[in-house]
């Protein structure tokens, strides 16, 4: 019975590192919402800033996973498997950068160098440091307010359960997610660009508004995939286990052990 819910952390762990991984590196690229859901550009108006649009970084197309997934594990394995899960991501994250920042100064082949595209030449190296290179302070942000993120998800997400008990998975799962998407919208924001770019604060807070409902948005619609994901859990594990795992999980988390 334990192989199975170290194989179900296993999983869970395993694909919740990688999107927070991939987050990270598609976050590069800055979409919009409107044009890709073939809808006219809205425009809001948020502490003086006018002409506001869902242009959002790639990432935020996996990071309601990663809050997803981060509530699938505290409910199975608690305050320490959410934690030994963000340290490691946020670990290799940094790694994964550093690699980034080793290869941007490695020699390129000649033969690499310039490749025709549809789009004309494309100096491939130039295009690799581009598109790679992330500044400091965004690195740097993003990493603060996924920790933060998802140390705030871990307390909300038990703090609602001592009042839920094991009924209502929908109010402390997607709870704790709107709470910690919001400050996580907000410090990524500050670090990156208000410290990190001089932005003025009323742009740092009309944009992380606009980032916010989208998140708001997109994590009540993930609602009904917890139920999803915990019946397919209980299917796997067996009812008796599965239950056992999930008030081992309560008990750990209220005595912060």
């Amino acid at each position: 019975m334990r192989d199975k819910s170290t194989t179900l952390f296993y999983i869970l762990g395993s694909f919740f590192i990688a999107n927070a991984l991939l987050a990270e590196f598609i976050g590069v690229k800055i979409f919009s919402l409107e044009k890709w859901l073939g809808f006219s550009p809205v425009e809001l108006s948020f502490f003086g800033e006018s002409n506001l649009s869902f242009h959002l970084t790639a990432g935020v197309l996996l990071w309601p996973v990663v809050f997803v997934m981060t509530d699938i594990i505290n409910e199975y394995f608690g305050r320490r498997g959410v934690r030994f899960l963000s340290f490691t991501a946020a670990s290799l994250i940094v790694y994964a950068f550093l690699m980034i920042y080793l290869s941007m100064g490695l020699t390129p082949a000649d033969f690499w160098m310039e490749r025709e595209t549809s789009f004309g030449i494309v100096n491939m190296d130039a295009a690799f440091n581009t598109i790679f290179g992330q500044g400091l302070w965004i690195i740097f942000g993003s990493l603060v307010a996924f920790l933060i993120g998802q140390l705030v998800d871990v307390m909300v997400f038990h703090y609602l359960r001592s009042f839920t008990g094991s009924s209502k998975i929908w109010l402390r799962a997607t709870g704790s997610t709107l709470v910690s998407q919001f400050i996580d919208s907000f410090v990524v924001l500050f670090i990156a660009f208000y410290f990190g770019a001089g932005w003025d604060i009323s742009l740092v807070l009309a944009i992380g508004v606009v980032n916010y409902i989208y998140k708001f948005i997109v994590a009540v619609l993930l609602t009904p995939t917890l139920y999803v994901l915990h019946f397919f859990i209980e299917l796997y594990l067996g009812k008796e286990l599965a239950e056992k795992l999930v008030e081992e999980a309560a008990k750990s988390s209220r005595i912060g052990s």
